[in-house]
């Protein structure tokens, strides 16, 4: 009886990862299938046209959201004051949770040297919800800012952020130009020279 039992178990675990197997495989072809090529076009949201209103974590069809925060470095003050990481009404300047802007703790702050920090963004715990972004904004010279991980989104003809996007800051870009970038000094003039021309049209 003993003995029945374990070539069952055996047999159940050898059709079982066969099962799994198959299911890498179609995956795989699937995920093959999909890639996009330089001449498709894909969503992309322009940092300068961002409210950071927070739909793009409630209104996209994944869970979480296809949108993260990113973090442009040359744009950074380093501040040890960092509106994108602390609440402006904190009682302290520490790293508490309770002082977070961020919801999920997916900012990192490492100390570099005197009064400078450097600031990482954890995605796998980034929900796209742009609260650090409107802090960085409001009270910083906005360097983080959110943007579309292609690696993740379904490119829906009909993006569900785009249609509900009160900014107006989703458009489609070439696929081999992805992302639209916050680098640099500002927006105005400068930010028009990276736009997809097509944007407006």
């Amino acid at each position: 009886m003993v003995e029945r039992e374990s070539i069952d178990r055996r047999s159940f675990l050898q059709t079982g990862l066969k099962g799994a197997a198959a299911l890498a495989v179609t995956a795989a072809g699937a995920g093959a299938a999909f890639r996009l090529s330089t001449d498709d076009r894909v969503w992309q949201i322009d940092p300068w046209k961002c409210v950071q209103c927070g739909r793009c974590e409630t209104e996209c069809v994944l869970t979480p959201s296809a949108v993260d925060c990113v973090h442009a470095y040359d744009r950074c003050g380093y501040c040890n004051l960092c509106f994108g990481y602390v609440h402006p009404n904190a009682l302290e300047q520490t790293t508490a949770a309770e002082n977070q802007v961020c919801p999920t703790a997916a900012i990192r702050r490492t100390w570099i040297e005197g009064p400078y920090y450097e600031y990482t963004i954890d995605e796998t715990l980034c929900i796209g919800c742009g609260k650090c972004v409107k802090g960085c904004v409001t009270f910083g010279n906005g360097s983080l800012c959110l943007q579309i991980r292609h690696d993740r989104c379904v490119h829906c003809n009909i993006c569900a952020i785009a249609r509900s996007c009160p900014g107006r800051a989703f458009s489609r870009v070439p696929a081999r130009r992805p992302y639209l970038l916050k680098t640099g000094g500002g927006g105005g003039d400068h930010g028009r020279r990276w736009r997809n021309p097509s944007a407006s049209s």
